[in-house]
């Protein structure tokens, strides 16, 4: 038999020929086949991080080598991630700075490297996801020559690798925000990374849960399916990431007390030090009741352990609890854990952000509706339609009704201390002319302030949830300087309570005008809830007050010509847990009464002195609204006076209105 000819293709493998691909072609390409049939590795996440990943330091405070020692509790969290261990779904709620970040990013570059296939990786918006790209997948890749050979590069338009994909041999890692239903649904996935998922959206784009939608894409991988749910978590009741660590075997990470050897989870109320001196914190064991300084922790936490404090109905489903209190040592100290108490007392805001942020737990929202009553007899006694001293700069809250548009004015002092300075009815409704126009009449409109300066409104919020063309119309006309429109949504896990704005289309005289309103978007569950612990917080009386004590920041002042339907308005509704027909819990507001505009507009108001920069004023905004209206500055920066007396004038022309540039 004659030899085969020269120019006869040589097979290079399964439907693989040199004629189609070229010899080295094919030669990679049994390679990138033969790489996907390997059995997954035994190498596990944390043994492939120490071996492999380099941290950036544009990307890590502390740049080199990764090393698990470093963060000793992350190990058999990031170990349960490894193929070869049976959890399918592994639940982190976590305080912030314990290392869960880069145990994620660990994570991705194993499966990568190790264990390709296809993954999602999930952030709160498509624009975080872009930020994390940029941020932390890119250096990550980068840092590591593993990595970069398998992924491909960003060389051309149709490059595998780009903002929000990034292919290698066997695999893609997909991200995308959980406001995205298009990007949820994109492709099946074997590994599934929902990262901060208590900052989700209720749905996806209208189209239900997004974890559920996510969770949805490796059901076809059956057990070799890895879905990682993490989040430090938010309120009680509606925390996504508590429900899922109460439905585990919620793991604790116990270690050793230095002195006596006890074993057990570190907890905030054993963590003691001196008042007015945090800088003597130390922790105290249940066991032995030694005081354990900040210097045993390394040594306590390479001695511990994760243990089950429950037992899970799932057994596919692990669950994990940390706080910042074992965050490493020159990370977050017990000191600065106790300053940052000390610093959160007083604030029901601060004080939440602590029990998410540090202890990792969630923070009971109890939204009881103050008693009217109780409201009507601390009520103070201030001229309608003036400005008490403490007041530094007035917006206004809009509520539109079929046949009346209410308006109420509230003025705004240091710590956000407000006064109601005013309530308008203005018949005649959204389809009357007239009504509009003495809602513009409103914006050039002075109140005297107690110091004898007339004070304009800073910006009016209007609500766009009743005849929205009308509204959107009239804020074109008058312009949005002074003037925002608002629409109200539910919920409390949102990253802001106030968004925007964002461009609308809007109806003009029957011409539609694209992007021809600015929209704010103003999350009402927040700011009902703060207005309520505002109203039930305790104050000093009025003597006290006379003798020169200061009200709590945020408190809110009533008048005495507020009768009793408007305080039954402000106090019309009540927060409560309801269940969803899947059976989960949810707080809901809900109307104890019909009527409930005085807090509408009381909200609208609230989110107006948001959109202005009062949360987020330093020092000497407040400082130099004072002295544009000649009154003298208070002790505390944060707390204004609820009194009602003059304040020292100014030289300055008595009629001069008040328009501060940062109210623009």
């Amino acid at each position: 038999m004659s030899a085969p000819s020269s120019t006869t293709s040589r097979r290079s493998g399964p439907g693989l020929d040199e004629a189609t691909f070229g010899f080295d072609g094919a030669e990679a390409l049994i390679r990138a086949w033969s790489r996907g049939i390997r059995p997954d590795p035994h190498l596990t996440v944390s043994g492939w991080a120490d071996r492999h990943r380099m941290l950036a330091s544009r990307a890590s405070a502390e740049p080199g080598r990764y090393r698990t020692a470093r963060t000793p509790y992350m190990r058999e969290i990031m170990d349960r991630l490894s193929p070869g261990d049976p959890m399918q779904r592994i639940v982190f709620m976590k305080a912030a700075q314990v290392g869960a970040t880069e145990a994620g990013n660990n994570w991705i570059g194993f499966a990568i490297h190790q264990a390709p296939g296809p993954m999602l990786a999930v952030q709160p918006t498509v624009e975080l996801a872009k930020r994390n790209s940029r941020q932390r997948i890119d250096p990550l890749i980068e840092e590591s020559p593993d990595l970069r050979e398998r992924v491909k590069p960003a060389r051309s338009r149709d490059a595998g690798n780009t903002m929000l994909s990034k292919e290698f041999a066997g695999g893609i890692l997909i991200m995308t925000g959980a406001n995205s239903a298009v990007g949820l649904r994109s492709t099946p996935a074997r590994y599934i990374f929902l990262d901060e998922v208590d900052a989700y959206p209720a749905s996806a784009d209208e189209e239900g849960d997004p974890v559920t939608l996510a969770e949805a894409r490796s059901l076809t991988f059956a057990h070799r399916r890895k879905v990682f749910l993490v989040s430090t978590p938010t309120i009680r009741g509606i925390s996504r990431i508590e429900r899922e660590f109460e439905a585990s075997d919620q793991r604790r990470f116990f270690v050793p007390c230095p002195h006596c050897g006890a074993m057990q989870w570190l907890k905030f109320e054993r963590l003691r030090w001196d008042k007015g001196k945090p800088e003597t914190a130390e922790y105290h064991c249940e066991g032995c009741e030694q005081p354990i300084a900040e210097h045993h922790k390394t040594a306590m936490l390479d001695a511990g352990e994760w243990r089950a404090t429950a037992t899970s109905a799932d057994p596919t489903t692990i669950g994990y609890h940390l706080s910042a209190l074992y965050s490493p040592v020159g990370w977050l100290s017990w000191p600065r854990i106790a300053r940052a108490h000390e610093a959160a007392r007083g604030s029901d805001e601060a004080m939440r952000a602590f029990r998410n942020t540090i202890l990792g737990e969630t923070w009971m929202e109890t939204g009881e509706a103050p008693d009217w009553q109780r409201l009507a007899d601390r009520r103070e006694a201030w001229p309608s339609g003036t400005v008490p001293a403490g007041g530094l700069f007035l917006t206004a809250g809009a509520d539109v009704q079929r046949d009346r548009i209410e308006v109420d004015v509230w003025a705004w002092g240091r710590g956000l201390e407000s006064w109601l300075v005013d309530h308008l009815v203005l018949e005649g409704g959204p389809g009357d002319p007239g009504c509009w126009q003495q809602l513009t009449d409103l914006l050039g409109r002075t109140w005297a302030h107690a110091s004898g300066q007339p004070m304009a409104l800073a910006r009016l919020a209007v609500d766009t949830g009743y005849e929205t063309s009308a509204v959107y119309a009239w804020s074109r006309q008058v312009g949005f300087a002074q003037v925002a429109p608002v629409k109200g949504v539910e919920g409390f896990n949102r990253t802001s309570p106030v968004t925007g704005p964002t461009y609308v289309d809007a109806t003009v005289a029957g011409k539609r005008l694209r992007r021809g309103a600015r929209l704010w978007t103003v999350a009402t569950s927040t700011f009902k809830a703060e207005t309520y612990r505002f109203l039930r917080q305790d104050r000093p009386t009025r003597e006290e007050q006379q003798t020169g004590a200061l009200c709590p920041p945020g408190t809110i002042h009533l008048p005495d010509w507020a009768d009793g339907e408007w305080l039954k308005q402000l106090t019309a509704e009540q927060l409560v847990t309801v269940r969803t027909k899947r059976g989960f819990a949810r707080l809901e507001w809900q109307k104890l009464r019909e009527r409930n505009e005085a807090l509408d507009t009381r909200v609208y108001a609230r989110a107006a002195a948001w959109i202005l920069g009062a949360d987020r004023w330093p020092e000497a905004r407040w400082a130099d609204l004072e002295a544009q209206l000649g009154v003298a500055a208070k002790d505390a920066p944060e707390a204004g006076s609820g009194s009602t007396a003059p304040a020292s004038r100014r030289t300055a022309p008595r009629r001069q209105t008040v328009r501060s540039s940062y109210m623009r």
